[in-house]
């Protein structure tokens, strides 16, 4: 077979890696050029500016002829990386973007050249028993005592947040009896805090349930007492409730009482959901896994590896204690897992994701596991949570900001004193657009904040330091 021209050549077969080493090289070297010239977290000049720059680098996007793998590659990677947010940089602190492990990036390399599907057997064989493995491994992590713990792979939180309604919509009752047929069937009530993440919200929409009832949350957490007041009055008066709580509010990393709320649910005859992506990799390490205790007694469990996990977005997993709650997923279509295929051994992969095409992004996830162990991620995770206490300790110190509390997890609130909010955005928006930190904002019951989201293990007190310096110096004296 002749051998095709560099731009058509395939990734995957025998001749695919000698046709991605050249392009390869092409690819690191357009990294490292995009990443000198943006020299900081963020490119300077703001939307407008970046927009020009793209736009320039791109025309024409769809030419006649093209330029050739060699030159697209160099002009668009330089383009992305020099107008890339790096959360690698220390001072990309906004969100809950993690920087990832060059390890999982260079699995999923591997992962984007074989490109299985995980829609069915023949098409990602060993993938699909890789997947198999690794989620049920993590669902070990959460349900410590169950026989037979599962996980989905999801996108993040937000489509498993999403999957934990569903489930609980389709279950017949919140103990899975049956429901007097005689009886009317009542639509699911959702109950959260309002630090409850926003796709809770949008999830009830999308899937016809009623507004969640939304309680208040004045601390940041969600009480047991204001749970149990909710729910003692909705008693008789609607049909399966589905309580979720947080462990690790996007705001501030704050962690519901887990066990407190387990026993009210239980109490209340309540299906149990915690949303954990964010904090949910605690569970690696043995300094702070404790913070999770209660986790065990969900029905459903949110995780997600592509926050305080380094894993190249996506990496999100739903965790079941047993296969049967997964039961209302089963779904059939010939072409894909039909009867007397998987009466005969082939597996049903269909029915572990409401998606159809699904990318291994399980490979990544398996490839770190396997490097660096339960221990290696827990030291990871107590370094990144050890880094927001330094923070919260330079605040505290200083005599032009205040803090708004200890962080949980690994993210601070803080502001310089007195600042109101005009200010403050002022101050995340100047540093924005001149591209020397990447701050967020959020809002509580005493204001607005400044928010760094610290997701970088590597991030060194010096480099906190220097935020707050950049930060002192857009500050109106």
């Amino acid at each position: 077979m002749p051998v095709p021209p560099a731009g058509t050549a395939l990734a995957g077969g025998t001749n695919g890696p000698r046709a991605l080493r050249p392009l390869l090289d092409t690819v690191l070297d357009a990294l490292t050029t995009g990443a000198e010239d943006r020299a900081g977290p963020l490119p300077p000049g703001g939307p407008e500016t970046v927009a020009r720059t793209v736009r320039d680098a791109c025309h024409p996007l769809l030419p006649d002829h093209g330029s050739g793998p060699v030159a697209a590659l160099r002009t668009l990677v330089h383009t992305l990386a020099a107008g890339a947010a790096d959360p690698a940089d220390p001072h990309c602190a906004a969100h809950l973007h993690c920087p990832p492990l060059a390890l999982a990036a260079a699995a999923d390399l591997a992962a984007a050249a074989l490109n299985p599907s995980l829609d069915s057997w023949d098409q990602a064989p060993a993938a699909s028993t890789l997947e198999a493995l690794t989620s049920r491994a993590l669902a070990a992590l959460v349900y410590p005592q169950a026989t037979d713990p599962d996980a989905l792979i999801t996108t993040g939180g937000t489509e498993s947040n999403q999957l934990a309604l569903l489930l609980a919509r389709e279950a017949t009752a919140p103990d899975g009896t049956a429901t007097d047929p005689h009886r009317p069937a009542r639509p699911l009530q959702i109950v959260c805090g309002a630090n409850a993440h926003h796709s809770i919200h949008r999830a009830a929409w999308l899937l016809g349930l009623p507004e969640p009832l939304t309680l208040p949350t004045p601390d940041g957490i969600l009480t047991a007492d204001t749970v149990h007041s909710c729910l003692a009055n909705l008693a008789g008066r609607t049909g399966p409730v589905l309580l979720t709580a947080t462990a690790g509010t996007t705001d501030s990393g704050a962690i519901d009482p887990l066990p407190a709320l387990a026993d009210v649910a239980e109490q209340h005859g309540a299906r149990f959901h915690i949303d954990a992506a964010y904090g949910g990799t605690l569970l690696f390490s043995d300094t702070h896994r404790t913070a999770l205790h209660g986790l065990a007694r969900a029905h459903t469990v949110a995780l997600d590896l592509h926050k305080l996990g380094w894993q190249p977005v996506a990496a999100g997993l739903l965790a079941v204690p047993g296969p049967a709650t997964l039961a209302p997923l089963a779904h059939q279509a010939d072409y894909l897992n039909a009867d007397d295929d998987t009466d005969a051994g082939l597996p049903d992969l269909l029915s572990r994701s409401l998606r159809t095409t699904r990318r291994p992004d399980i490979l990544k996830i398996a490839v770190t596991l396997k490097a660096l162990g339960r221990h290696g991620l827990g030291e990871l995770v107590d370094r990144t949570l050890a880094a927001a206490q330094t923070l919260a300790d330079l605040i505290e110190a200083h005599p032009r900001y205040e803090l708004h509390s200890r962080p949980t997890l690994s993210t601070v609130l803080f502001r310089p004193t007195g600042a109101d909010h005009t200010t403050l955005a002022t101050i995340r928006r100047t540093l924005l657009t001149d591209g020397q930190a990447v701050l967020g904002r959020a809002t509580t019951p005493t204001g607005l904040w400044l928010k760094a989201t610290l997701l970088n293990p590597h991030t060194q007190p010096g480099d906190l330091s220097t935020l707050l310096k950049l930060v002192e110096g857009h500050t109106p004296r």
